[in-house]
C-alpha cells in the first residue's frame, strides 16, 4: 500500500469499511475450505498468509475507526477486535473437516496486527 492509497481511504471512510468487511469475509471463507488431513506444521506460505491477511484487516479497520486522526481508544479497540476475530477464526476451524485450531496461527496473526497497528499509529501521528 502506498501513502496515497492510505490517504484516499482516510478521505473515503466508506471504502475502508467495505475493504474491512471484504477482508474479514475472505479470511472466514478461506478458513472454511476443507483440506486433506496432514501435518500441522506451518509452511512459509501459511505464515505469509496469516501475517498479511490480518495486517490488511487491521489497516482497513484502523482507517475505518480513526479516519486518519490519532485516537488511542479507537486504535486499542481496533487491535482488540482483530485479535478476537483471529481467535474466533481459529475456533471456527475446529468445526471444519481437515482443519484445526493453532496457537501458532494466533501468534502470527497477532504479530501482523501489532506491527501494522504500530506502523499506522506512527503514520497518523506524523501526518
Amino acid at each position: 500500500f502506498t501513502l496515497e492509497m492510505i490517504k484516499i481511504l482516510e478521505k473515503n471512510r466508506w471504502l475502508a469499511i467495505i475493504l474491512t468487511l471484504i477482508s474479514a469475509s475472505l479470511i472466514f471463507y478461506i478458513s472454511s475450505i476443507t483440506f486433506p488431513a496432514g501435518d500441522d506444521s506451518l509452511g512459509l506460505y501459511e505464515i505469509i498468509y496469516h501475517f498479511t491477511a490480518f495486517s490488511y484487516l487491521t489497516l482497513f479497520l484502523l482507517i475505518s475507526l480513526t479516519k486518519g486522526k490519532p485516537n488511542k481508544p479507537f486504535i486499542i479497540m481496533g487491535i482488540l477486535l482483530v485479535i478476537i476475530y483471529g481467535i474466533s477464526d481459529e475456533i471456527h476451524q475446529l468445526f471444519v473437516p481437515g482443519r484445526f485450531a493453532s496457537i501458532k496461527d494466533i501468534i502470527i496473526n497477532s504479530f501482523g496486527i501489532l506491527l501494522t497497528s504500530l506502523a499506522y499509529s506512527n503514520y497518523i501521528k506524523n501526518h
